[in-house]
């Protein structure tokens, strides 16, 4: 699938933007199954919210038990002071995650399209495992901030393999927080080390010094686009304060070959192995 001139622009960026590699029928397909979920959600059974800024949702038990479920989260700005939805169900969640991959089939079937598994084989990962799925709303007017990070302080291996798959399911722009990246900034090493301690998490700061982004780029892409992103690449995203929402897919794949260690923060069900493409 990927041309030289791509597998060059990959090793010297640490991303990759490929257009039109869903169909508006797979994408709707998804927005379909996510919509039917939503309907039978009951949001007064949860109110863990979501938030890069704040970082509450670290501590909570109901995140970090979900890397075998289908768990939902809410936007900071969809809940009052006492947990009462502000706004309806459809435009109160941050995101759902983090195993619809291997528990739904409609997302396992749009997972792991032949497109991607041909895409993940031309990376290099001949033996790569899918590590998590989070379906991301970017609300009208609450989506959050998501801040600079790098994907490996959150599901860090040894040696470093992972690699994000983010799927426009509508068109990302400037006015509705499309995704921000620092080209070449994945030859840095990651900054942080996000960690189990005990029954909450810490975050393990590596180095202090915050990333150059003076040289960043918004990736601006069409509902289709799949943006790739190595697992030490910076990148960030803006709050959505349009009155647009900015639906997104996003797969984390990492190499089979490589240490996934116990006291990252998402851990699988001993009964639930990772399952490749």
């Amino acid at each position: 699938m990927l041309t030289t001139e791509q597998l060059t622009g990959w090793n010297r960026d640490g991303f990759l933007v490929l257009p039109d590699l869903y169909s508006a029928s797979e994408i709707s397909a998804l927005r379909t199954r996510m919509a039917e979920m939503i309907d039978d959600f009951d949001p007064t059974t949860v109110s863990t919210v979501f938030s890069t800024t704040e970082g509450t949702h670290a501590q909570d038990q109901y995140f970090l038990s979900s890397g075998g479920a289908t768990r939902f989260f809410f936007e900071a700005g969809a809940l009052d002071q006492n947990g009462v939805l502000q706004v309806p169900k459809t435009e109160a969640l941050n995101k759902v995650g983090h195993a619809m991959h291997d528990l739904d089939p409609v997302f396992s079937t749009f997972s792991r399209a032949p497109q991607i598994a041909e895409l993940v084989a031309d990376l290099g990962m001949a033996e790569a495992l899918v590590l998590q799925s989070m379906y991301i709303f970017k609300q009208p007017r609450i989506g959050g901030e998501v801040n600079w990070h790098c994907d490996h302080s959150f599901l860090w291996t040894e040696p470093q393999s992972v690699v994000g798959l983010w799927i426009a399911l509508e068109d990302a722009t400037l006015e509705n927080g499309c995704l921000w990246a620092v080209p070449g900034g994945h030859v840095l090493p990651a900054k942080n080390r996000f960690r189990r301690d005990g029954d909450g998490t810490r975050m393990e700061v590596l180095d202090e010094s915050p990333y150059d982004t003076s040289q960043a780029v918004p990736l601006e892409v069409k509902a289709g686009t799949v943006i790739v992103l190595h697992g030490t690449l910076p990148h960030a995203s803006a709050p959505n304060t349009s009155d647009k929402s900015r639906h997104a897919y996003t797969l984390h794949i990492l190499d089979s070959s490589a240490d996934y260690p116990a006291d990252n923060w998402l851990q699988r069900p001993a009964e639930m192995p990772l399952r490749s493409f």
